[in-house]
């Protein structure tokens, strides 16, 4: 049985700390999950140990190539699988490790009474405040196990989690710093407010508190680089994580604890080549994406959201070349005009283009958009469901963009879709950004996108 040991560097300084709250991490790739899974080996032969893994939500946990397919690498031989009641692992000493969710704040009142001596949160940027100080009360041990917190996390600059961790990173940079990466600092709760000190002696003398009372915590950094097992397996990785949009690669490959979506940040119209039409022969496929909307301008509302539409191709050479692009302000009925008349146009300028159809959730969306296909019958056409919000869909696209691999053909249309797209996320409209994002996807999605019957008469 091969013996299981920490990577040299961040995941050995991680899985050596003696902090009471240890978060790892702060980039992609840097072995956070491993190194999660690694902590209860510590304690396999006590038997009255137990450790709980918390992912967001519970397909997180059992995702194809997620935390519980990682812990059985880990684990199976060594441990007694189980996936009811719960997911679980019970090592012969009859020490435990399970996994569990906490999609809602109030799921974490589910643990009350609970005794949970090792404590772990997988992507800790994902739970809110409330759960994490509501579970550390459940944070306990009668085992010999000092209890104590661990968790693994990515940038978000939003996240409680970047205000926790703001003494390992710089304010003016947004970086993490490596002076002071595995540093230990010390906290107290003061009238709600958490603070922060270099010794514990300080904190116990200003709020005349003892010592238990006194948390340690550290941020250790690490990345891509640091993860040398990875980076043999599976080279092509970094290469991923720097083909990534300039926000995502600043977070995932970088670090980057300040960064956040802003106009400007996504989208530039000097990235793009403006051509003056379509080079048809070296166009492989073509689609037509919708961003719908139903709504006329009114003296209330007079600049509603539109509905939206972008003809785009993806070229031999992988490239994605814009041809067209559609806004309207309009009603219901001439919405569906405005499909039925761009299909018929598409279809004679360049041939086989499919239309796609976003499909909102629930079954009004799904009713609106199975009527829109059937109208189209004799051209293909497909419905895709909307899912994840819109700066995560638009992010690959804008990947491409910034890489200077996206065409737009020049026409009087360029000027309001650039500003649109240079606005973004922070613009009074999106509906180009989406109809273009959505149209990058279904052209990278390849095969399979529900395509209708109507594709086959």
């Amino acid at each position: 049985m091969p013996a299981i040991s920490p990577q040299k560097g961040p995941q050995e300084q991680f899985l050596a700390s003696g902090a009471d709250i240890a978060i790892y991490g702060g980039a992609a790739g840097g072995g956070k999950t491993y190194a999660l899974l690694m902590e209860p080996f510590y304690h396999a032969g006590n038997k009255g140990f137990g450790a709980v893994i918390f992912r967001r939500t519970a397909n997180q946990i059992t995702a194809e190539g997620g935390l519980w397919d990682t812990a059985q690498e880990l684990y199976m031989g060594k441990a007694e699988p189980r996936i009811t009641p719960v997911h679980s692992f019970t090592f012969p000493s009859g020490a435990r490790v399970s996994f569990s969710s906490l999609q809602y704040d109030k799921d974490a009142y589910s643990w009350q009474g609970a005794q949970i001596p090792l404590l772990c949160f997988d992507e800790l940027t994902h739970f809110t405040k409330k759960q994490f100080f509501y579970l550390m009360g459940r944070n306990r041990s009668t085992c010999g196990v000092k209890p104590y917190i661990r968790a693994t996390c990515n940038p978000d600059a939003d996240s409680w989690v970047a205000g926790f961790i703001s003494w390992w990173w710089d304010p003016a940079t947004g970086y993490a710093m490596p002076e002071r990466s595995g540093a230990m600092r010390y906290f107290c709760r003061a009238s709600d407010e958490i603070v922060w000190a270099g010794s514990r002696a300080e904190l116990m003398q200003k709020y005349g508190l003892k010592e238990y009372e006194i948390k340690s915590a550290t941020f250790i950094a690490s990345s891509v680089y640091d993860n040398k097992a990875l980076m043999d397996a599976n080279p092509e990785y970094l290469s991923n994580l720097k083909a990534l949009g300039q926000v995502e690669r600043e977070r995932l490959l970088l670090g980057n604890w300040k960064i956040k979506p802003s106009a400007g940040l996504y989208f530039k119209r000097s990235q793009a080549e403006v051509v003056p039409d379509v080079p048809k022969s070296q166009v492989r496929s073509w689609v037509r994406r919708w961003d719908l909307a139903a709504t006329e301008p009114s003296e209330g509302n007079p600049s509603p959201d539109a509905t939206a539409s972008v003809l785009m191709g993806q070229l031999a050479d992988r490239r994605t070349i814009i041809a067209d692009v559609q806004r309207a302000t309009a009603s219901a009925s001439e919405v569906r005009n405005l499909i039925k008349s761009a299909a018929a146009s598409d279809k004679a300028a360049y041939g086989r283009v499919k239309t796609i159809i976003p499909q909102d959730p629930g079954q009004a969306g799904k009713d609106q958009a199975q009527s829109i296909v059937k109208m189209l019958a004799g051209y293909p056409a497909a419905s895709v469901r909307e899912s994840g919000d819109k700066v995560t869909r638009a992010e690959p696209f804008a990947a491409q963009w910034q890489a200077g691999n996206v065409l737009v053909v020049a026409a009087p249309w360029n000027g309001l879709f650039f500003a649109e797209l240079e606005a973004f996320p922070e613009g009074a409209h999106d509906d180009q950004v989406d109809a273009a994002a959505g149209a990058f996807a279904a052209l990278s999605r390849r095969p399979a996108m529900n395509i209708s019957q109507n594709a086959l008469r």
